[in-house]
């Protein structure tokens, strides 16, 4: 999963040649995807980008996704992954998702640009299926977040290529490891029970300090 930063050919091929299933928010440029549309047996290819495929089959189109606040619609294409003109054609299937949210309650309809557009490598899975893994991106996000503030994210002393290297790998051990304290603690978050361990990491470092100043106390009565 990745967000319309990592939408592009680049990120596509790569996810075919490692043998994964793509869903990338894609952005609302002059990318071209082949729609193809048939004419009783005659098939017509149509190159079309984001806009005009809207326009053209998605516009007056929107179906409502059952038990969500959204309307969809779903689009079978296919994306030509040579990156320059003079490049043979390499054709994929794509499926794209275009969905957009329902009216809200201060608009008596949703807006002609309220809408948003997902790729997916494969062209089997519903709209709510596409919907559901997009969605746990957020996790993602939540990861960084915790490597990058809370977990010394490439804040190593060296700057040794080595280092970071190690600095990657040391912060994912961390976080996995916040992530089975909170499943063995029952912590409503990940930030939540790295804040439980350090407030128990200070309280031991307070007893340890009260400690040394109380034998400190005894060795001067003595």
């Amino acid at each position: 999963m990745a967000d319309a930063w990592f939408g592009s050919k680049a990120m596509i091929r790569l996810s075919q040649e490692a043998s994964l299933v793509a869903v990338l928010r894609m952005k609302k440029g002059k990318l071209k995807y082949r729609l193809r549309e048939y004419r009783g047996e005659t098939a017509i290819n149509r190159d079309l980008d984001v806009q005009a495929l809207y326009q053209h089959v998605v516009r007056k189109h929107w179906q409502a996704i059952a038990g969500q606040p959204y309307q969809a619609k779903v689009v079978d294409v296919e994306i030509s992954l040579a990156e320059q003109d003079k490049q043979s054609e390499q054709w994929a299937p794509v499926r794209l998702l275009f969905v957009r949210g329902t009216a809200r309650t201060d608009k008596t309809q949703a807006g002609k640009k309220d809408w948003a557009v997902f790729l997916c490598t494969d062209t089997a899975l519903r709209a709510t299926q596409i919907l559901e893994l997009y969605a746990m991106r957020w996790a993602i996000e939540v990861y960084f977040k915790e490597a990058k503030q809370q977990l010394g994210f490439l804040k190593e002393q060296s700057n040794h290529y080595a280092a970071y290297v190690a600095s990657i790998h040391l912060t994912a051990i961390r976080f996995c490891l916040l992530v089975i304290a909170k499943q063995m603690h029952g912590a409503a978050s990940v930030a939540g029970i790295r804040q439980q361990l350090r407030a128990n990491s200070t309280d031991i470092h307070y007893a340890a300090k009260l400690w040394q100043v109380f034998r400190a106390i005894q060795l001067c009565a003595g």
